[in-house]
Parts: structure tokens; sequence; C-alpha cells
């Protein structure tokens, strides 16, 4: 499904700037990428590899939602994530396809970048869906500590790929972004 809903032109945090992706991201956004190190333990475990970066980028750029993240003060690129229409919920908002560079994990980049999204997001939405892979810990473990439940796990098609995902859902009361 594409995104049809216009993104803001930026979502700016104290230190990065969120905007809609562009195909000039596209290599600034594999050399983020190409650390094999950030996909170790996820299921697309070779996508630091060029085609199989190739295959994310262009599902991003042409499904829309998505957002390229740089840092404020010298416009490098560390990353992307994107908002979609969950599959199981028509009409509502999930985040999803996030990755970082690894300098950027565990800290402050990724609460300011989860929390500029969910801002932008709740400010039409009540709820925030985020789907992870079964085996995808990591991202469990940084979903959980958004305040977001685990609400069940569901065989979906993303990406027009079919499998089992995690479905947790963040309220905006809950969020502690």
């Amino acid at each position: 499904m594409t995104w049809a809903r216009e993104l803001p032109d930026h979502m700016l945090g104290a230190t990065l700037d969120l905007r809609p992706l562009v195909e000039a991201d596209r290599e600034p956004l594999f050399q983020a990428a190409s650390d094999p190190g950030i996909w170790a333990g996820h299921p697309a475990s070779n996508r630091h590899e060029r085609a199989a970066f190739t295959t994310y980028f262009d599902h991003l750029l042409t499904s829309g939602g998505s957002v390229t993240v740089r840092k404020r003060d010298n416009g490098q690129v560390i990353g992307c994530s994107r908002f979609y229409e969950p599959p199981e919920t028509p009409g509502g908002i999930a985040i999803g396809s996030t990755f970082l560079v690894r300098a950027a994990w565990g800290g402050a980049v990724n609460r300011e970048l989860k929390a500029l999204m969910l801002g932008w997001a709740f400010e039409s939405h009540d709820h925030v869906w985020l789907h992870i892979d079964p085996e995808n810990l990591r991202s469990q473990r940084a979903t959980a500590k958004l305040g977001a439940r685990l609400v069940t796990t569901a065989e979906l098609v993303m990406a027009g790929r079919r499998g089992q995902r995690q479905c947790w859902r963040l309220d905006r009361d809950d969020s502690v972004g």
C-alpha cells in the first residue's frame, strides 16, 4: 500500500532533522547502512550489501511515508524510518523500517527520532502501531522502552512479503517519547 498522507517538509528536533526521503538520499543512506553490524540479528542481515539495500531503498521510496534522518549540525545522513498504514488497522498509522548508524543506538538519538515521529503521528491518531519480526530482539527491547505493548503476533503481508510479525501498540497517553 502506498502512503497517501503528506509529510511535513521537516520534523526538527534538538539534534535531528527528519525530512521526506528522496532519490538523492540513496547513496548517503547506503553509506550509513553499509555497516554489517547494523543488520546483525536483523531478519534482513544482508541489507548492508548493495543489492539488498537497493531493494529496501526502492521499497521505501515507492511506498511513500519514509523520512531521512539527518544530524542538524552537519547534515550527515544517519538513518531512516517510515510511516505506513498498518495492514490490520486500515486508516491507522504505524512506524517501521527504521535503522540508525550504530553510533546512534541506545540513547538520545533514537529517543529523539521516535519522539519526533510519535509527536507527528499523535497529532491525528490515538494509537501508533509497530510491527517487529519475532527474532528481532533489539527492536523489541527498544519498542518496549517507548511504552508500547505487545498486543498480538499475526501473519501479515508487509513490503510484499508474508510473515509473522509482533504487533505492538503505543497509545498517546502511554507514550514515554
